[in-house]
């Protein structure tokens, strides 16, 4: 029986290429294009290529940055920009609070394992409004554990007092997050991403959050 349902944050929740994207947009308009005549699309998108969909963290994407518009700007001061700016931009996925009244109306344990810094990731968090839906929010830099470790996943059921076998985990990434939280004895669920392959082994696959409910009501 399925009594709790965890959830990855970026490219799961929060949808992340639409809040980078109007970051970027804000960021160029308030800084970038007051020191020098670049093509606006031009340097969002170089951005976006540097940043690897987030696995790159940003001190590498603005030195390099920089360095290819030769920008008269310290990259320290972009970065910072970025930290205490992109939660301002952050935009869920359509559905988000429904589904989660939804599950918790239904009475499920909801729990939340990200990746990431502590500061930033609750930052973007708090901006989705969605925080107070969760027991448990795991974030790694605050953990010391980072996904694809099967510890974290443990972590998160010890701490909502169920069995793995007994979580459902939702994530996009096919390895930190669907083959991870497999590993530790959960099912996972794939919020399919047309960046990924599917040749590998899930227990679900949704495109729209509300398709969660069904196969959850399945497996119930």
């Amino acid at each position: 029986m399925i009594r709790s349902v965890i959830f990855d944050l970026d490219g799961t929740l929060l949808d992340r290429n639409i809040s980078l994207y109007r970051f970027l947009v804000d960021q160029y308009d308030r800084i970038i294009k007051n020191t020098k005549n670049i093509d606006k699309e031009s340097y969002i998108h170089r951005f976006i290529e540097l940043d690897h969909r987030g696995y790159v963290w940003k001190d590498r994407v603005y030195q390099e940055l920089i360095k290819e518009f030769d920008l008269p700007l310290d990259w320290n001061e972009l970065l910072t920009d970025y930290k205490i700016g992109f939660c301002k931009h952050a935009t869920p996925f359509p559905n988000t609070t429904e589904l989660l009244e939804n599950l918790i109306g239904k009475g499920y344990k909801l729990g939340m394992i990200t990746n990431g810094f502590g500061d930033f990731q609750s930052s973007n968090i708090q901006a989705l409004g969605i925080q107070e839906y969760f027991e448990v929010i795991l974030i790694s830099e605050i953990e010391g554990i980072r996904k694809p470790d099967p510890a974290i996943f443990n972590r998160a059921s010890d701490l909502l007092g169920v069995r793995p076998e007994e979580c459902v985990y939702v994530g996009d990434h096919p390895i930190n997050d669907v083959t991870a939280s497999k590993s530790a004895g959960m099912k996972g669920i794939w919020k399919e991403d047309t960046f990924y392959n599917d040749d590998f082994k899930y227990d679900g696959i949704v495109r729209d959050l509300l398709d969660i409910e069904k196969l959850i009501e399945q497996w119930s």
